[in-house]
């Protein structure tokens, strides 16, 4: 018998599966945490702005989709590596997880497009913001450019005009029995400067806030602090002039919008219930 027959094997011994699978789960996982901070990018920084991704929800779809989407699709690729199956059939199974990814994705992204908040929508007493999901599917070609929902742009502020005629009227009423308000349909919005006069004349002062909420002192005065921080022509650097309104959504009833007494632009929002 020769050394060389004697000598012990200096070579590596091959990695197990599970070493392979861990290292493409790995690299997957970096892929789809990639994804998911671009898709992040749209939804915060123009589907779902500042607070109103918590009074939307926008926040919980999303983590929704990234904890199912991010996180499935290595873990599948953990199940199905195997470097000792056939090329192809290993090509095939890869394609196939990352192709589920892709249409969880997608189908993630396409809720989260029709759960934005398209409009904020002044109606008599209170803002509504409305979703694109939320619009009555009878007016969907009377919708602008910019609230459709794979828009890039913020929600806009707007108005309800008034009835025409009593027969608009009745059936406006009877929509609105049938849950159908107003700030729903398309047709009624008007630009926002019509309806700032209503507006200012609806608004309450911010001292009847205070008073309905007196252990929300310190939330109130971060939320006014921040809502005065920027003002814009015109506008009012005055703490205590600011006013207020109640700001609902199909899931919420619990916020208000803070209102510039002068221009009656929305400059901030506080979660408090202002009913």
């Amino acid at each position: 018998m020769s050394p060389a027959t004697l000598a012990p094997s200096t070579a590596p011994a091959p990695r197990s599966r599970s070493a392979h699978a861990l290292r493409a789960g790995t690299v997957h996982l970096l892929l789809s945490a990639t994804v998911a901070g671009l898709v992040a990018l749209l939804v915060f920084g123009a589907w779902f702005p500042g607070q109103l991704r918590a009074l939307t929800g926008g926040a919980e779809l999303f983590w929704l989709l990234v904890g199912v989407d991010v996180v499935c699709g290595p873990l599948l690729t953990l199940v199905v590596f195997n470097p000792a199956k056939p090329r192809t059939e290993l090509r095939r199974d890869l394609a196939l997880v990352v192709l589920i990814q892709l249409l969880a994705l997608g189908y993630g992204v396409h809720s989260l497009s029709y759960a934005r908040p398209v409009a904020l929508v002044y109606e008599v007493d209170r803002f509504r913001s409305v979703s694109f999901a939320d619009l009555d599917e009878a007016e969907n070609d009377q919708v602008p450019d910019w609230a459709q929902p794979w828009g890039l742009s913020h929600p806009r502020t707007v108005g309800i005009r008034k009835a025409t005629s009593s027969d608009e009227m009745m059936g406006s009423v009877d929509a609105s029995l049938q849950g159908v308000e107003p700030s729903q349909r398309p047709s009624w919005w008007q630009d926002y400067a019509l309806s700032v006069p209503q507006v200012l004349q609806r608004a309450r002062p911010l001292a009847e806030l205070r008073s309905k909420h007196p252990q929300q002192s310190a939330l109130i005065d971060t939320a006014v602090a921040q809502a005065i921080a920027a003002p814009q022509t015109g506008e009012t650097a005055d703490s205590t002039a600011l006013r207020w309104l109640p700001l609902v959504s199909r899931r919420a009833t619990d916020w208000v919008v803070l209102l510039d007494p002068a221009t009656g632009r929305v400059r901030g929002y506080i979660h408090l219930d202002g009913f």
